[in-house]
């Protein structure tokens, strides 16, 4: 009975949840003093709440931190990468920590939260006793994984060389585990553990510390969780071979597909290393040509020079990276009017040369010698190839040797201008670059390709929204249609004029089932037609492109980063970071990419707290970062109701604005944000009435551009402005439906509904937001719960509705 007198209800087994739990020993810990124990344990803490994995985890309230008495054991719940990247690291601040010696394993398995005697959360379970079973089996340095870990990193192609399977270990009550070493680039202990070396298991010591529950339960119940642990045990070291067998993942490694190869960027052996761009150009015409030959696999370009310069590489580590079986490398000497190429085919699966190539010849050669290789290559990998596609590869892009150097420097600008500062400035220098190269030979056809590329994105981006541009991106597709009429580039070229410049999406689709046909390795088919159909509301199609342009593509940044906004689009938060973690792996410190995957917290927990940390944690190290972080600085500051923060982003951002993807939102818009949320309603005023001004001449020179009314009616609707701000509005949402484009559409229709908002329409405002709640997009739980736009609805019933429709589900 209870106080009140009522039947108690009945109590119910401990609830199990799914714990991706990393287990952390101090060897050689019961050997020291009391006081040397104490210090090591305190110097253990510090490394480890200072790693990233750590704080992220515990802002979010997601991890469950518990001593251990010689370590620590932390369990994360959302994917077995968080204790892997967290070991790792702990393993890289150790270097700065002679003194710790530390093993560790990780687990994924059943856990249950229960109190100890001081009423503090502990653990226990199945999930915990193999993570125990899985380090013991280490010695100082090593990090152990076991065998249901690995299977689910290993389809992750950026964990695949981290993993070594080290094979069974017999661990307590004469259980076998399957376990992996985690080793790479001096993190983790690459040696094999002295029990493996000995070639027999023995049983694992007893757990030290175990984690204590608060009450002492009967003997049945000890049984019980025995028999559970067992059961985990046999789970953990079958399951997998369940399904394959025990060198399956050790194989999937080298299961790469055999007609596949990677092109690396050519070692400049010249004394003038002005000709660094001449090295390029001799890798980028073997890449093009093998690129036409449909049954190849040929990594991009963008992921390739990745590799540029790095000393000493692993051939075989980067063909696992880009999914490929073989490898082409080599050097190009260039002095006087003569060139040396030396190649080799490197099959990287196995590590050997199959065949070496020397060609001394005359520089006016070189487009025969690239020809030749490629020509090599097909054949060597018993590729098919049509006549259409031998042709290809024959044929010289030009004649003029300096006018090929103008054009692979302009390429390189544009294939990185997307995570260049700034880009606008590296599309201009690129289109210079490539209007010299014309002016060298007007018959370059492949300059006009990148000619009339460079122009569409300065358009499309609203860098230049002009009809000016528009027209010099027409001038150069007519060209290369007319040097080129049924080539791959030039029907890629229209698609993507059609896409950026008119919005004609059916029509673009057409170009570019006739540009796959004789460009079936180019990335941007697969990018373009997925852009297409995330424009036409087909999000999966959408993923599948793009997912397809990142196996051609695996280490561009811009492709990855178009994939976690999709991802994002569709709320799929968790692909979301796994992307944007594989875009952070080519370039780990870009500052904007570390801050969109800090900003998933906000939009699917509505936690700003990691992305104003990120940033502010950039900002603290190089001051200059603060304006390229801006754009995300000051709505994660007005999340948090940080207006000092607010307004110091404000302070940072560029000249150039706070653009909504195309909605060309200036400078002085956030201007006018920060001053109003800050109470200083005249510089709002002023701020706002620039903006009108600025979006009334947008409107009068483009009458049809939806984005410009948006930002008119935006204007309005912060001046007071109540009809003119509806009426524009409604043209904005009238010029671009979002049957016609649901990227913007659909922030479109949002916009309308701060519209209603602002101007005191709630009903109209709330029937608009559950239209916008319910389509793709980028509205988001954390958005609508935190930001002061909002704040005219809040506490409406119906809002509050539409908030909580966005909430997480419950894992």
């Amino acid at each position: 009975m209870n106080p009140q007198g009522q039947p108690a209800e009945p109590v119910g087994d401990l609830p199990l949840e799914i714990a991706h739990i990393l287990l952390i020993d101090l060897v050689g810990y019961s050997k020291l003093l009391v006081n040397e124990q104490v210090e090591l344990l305190q110097e253990l803490k510090q490394v480890v709440i200072g790693t990233e994995s750590f704080r992220i985890a515990e802002a979010r309230s997601e991890l469950i931190r518990v001593p251990t008495g010689d370590g620590m054991a932390l369990a994360f719940f959302r994917s077995p990468e968080e204790p892997t990247r967290c070991a790792l690291e702990i393993s890289k601040a150790l270097k700065d920590h002679p003194s710790i010696r530390l093993r560790m394993g990780v687990h994924s398995g059943p856990i249950n939260r229960v109190t100890d005697v001081n009423d503090k959360i502990n653990i226990a379970g199945p999930g915990i006793n193999v993570a125990q079973r899985v380090m013991d089996c280490g010695d100082a340095g090593h990090i152990l994984l076991s065998a249901h870990v690995a299977e689910d990193l290993c389809q992750y192609r950026h964990w695949q060389h981290w993993l070594h399977d080290l094979g069974e270990c017999e661990v307590k009550n004469k259980l076998r585990l399957h376990l992996f070493n985690l080793s790479k680039e001096g993190l983790g202990n690459p040696q094999l553990p002295e029990k493996f070396r000995r070639g027999t298991a023995r049983t694992a010591s007893a757990i030290n510390g175990r984690p204590t529950s608060a009450r002492r339960w009967p003997k049945f119940v000890f049984a019980i969780a025995f028999v559970l642990s067992v059961v985990a045990l046999i789970v953990s070291s079958l399951t997998f071979f369940k399904r394959s067998s025990p060198m399956a993942v050790a194989k999937a490694f080298r299961a790469l597909p055999e007609k596949s190869i990677a092109v690396l960027p050519f070692e400049n052996l010249s004394n003038d290393q002005a000709n660094s761009y001449f090295a390029d150009g001799v890798q980028d015409e073997i890449l093009t040509g093998l690129c036409r030959v449909a049954d190849l696999k040929v990594i991009s370009r963008t992921s390739v020079m990745q590799y540029k310069g790095v000393p000493k590489r692993n051939l075989r580590e980067i063909a696992i990276d880009l999914g490929v079986a073989h490898v082409l490398e080599g050097t190009v000497q260039r002095s006087g009017g003569r060139v040396r190429v030396n190649a080799q085919l490197i099959d990287a699966r196995t590590d050997s040369q199959i065949w070496a190539e020397r060609y001394d010849r005359d520089v006016a050669d070189v487009f025969a010698i690239e020809s030749e290789l490629a020509g090599k290559i097909v054949a060597q990998l018993q590729a098919k190839i049509s006549p259409s596609e031998k042709a290809a590869i024959e044929e010289k892009p030009t004649a003029d040797l300096p006018a090929h150097d103008l054009y692979i420097r302009a390429k390189t600008l544009i294939t990185t201008a997307v995570f260049s500062t700034p880009q606008a400035e590296s599309l201009f220098e690129a289109v210079r670059l490539l209007n010299e190269a014309i002016e060298h030979d007007p018959a370059f056809a492949l300059a006009y390709y990148q000619l009339a590329h460079t122009h569409d994105v300065l358009y499309f981006s609203g860098t230049d929204h002009t009809p000016a541009r528009l027209a010099m991106a027409d001038a150069a597709i007519q060209s290369l249609t007319r040097l080129r009429p049924n080539s791959g580039e030039a029907h890629l070229a229209l698609a993507k004029h059609l896409y950026w410049g008119y919005l004609d999406y059916d029509q673009a689709r057409n170009e570019l089932s006739l540009a796959q046909k004789s460009l079936p390795n180019e990335p941007w088919v697969f990018v373009l037609a997925g852009y297409i159909d995330r424009r036409q509301g087909r999000w999966n199609e959408s993923i599948e492109k793009l997912e397809r342009a990142v196996e051609l593509d695996p280490q561009n940044p811009a492709t990855l980063q178009q994939l976690a906004l999709t991802y994002d689009s569709v709320r799929r938060y968790a692909d979301v970071e796994r992307a944007y973690d594989r875009a952070i792996a080519v370039t780990p410190k870009d500052a904007a990419l570390r801050a969109s995957r800090a900003d998933v917290e906000l939009n699917w927990h509505a936690d700003p707290s990691p992305l104003i940390s990120t940033i502010e944690t950039f900002v603290a190290e190089d001051p200059s970062e603060a304006k390229h972080l801006a754009y995300a600085w000051i709505p994660g500051a007005l999340c948090k109701r940080d207006f000092d923060g607010a307004r110091r982003a404000m302070e940072a951002l560029p000249i150039d604005g706070c653009y909504d993807n195309t909605i060309p939102f200036p400078r002085s818009w956030c201007e006018g944000v920060v001053a109003q949320f800050l109470g200083d309603k005249s510089a709002a005023y002023a701020a706002f009435t620039n903006v009108r001004a600025e979006a009334a001449k947008i409107v009068a020179e483009q009458p049809d551009y939806a984005e410009g009314h948006c930002l008119l009616g935006m204007a309005d609707a912060a001046l007071g402005n109540k009809e003119e701000a509806i009426r524009e509005g409604h043209s904005a949402v009238e010029l671009l439906p979002v049957a016609k484009d649901a990227i913007i559409g659909s922030r479109l229709v949002h916009y309308l509904a701060l519209i209603y908002a602002w101007t005191g329409e709630k009903d109209r405002a709330l029937e608009q937001l559950s239209v916008a709640a319910k389509l793709p997009g980028h509205l988001s739980y954390g958005y609508l719960r935190l930001h002061p736009y909002w704040d005219p609805l809040r506490g409406d019933p119906r809002f509050e509705k539409i908030v909580a429709s966005l909430a997480p589900k419950q894992r």
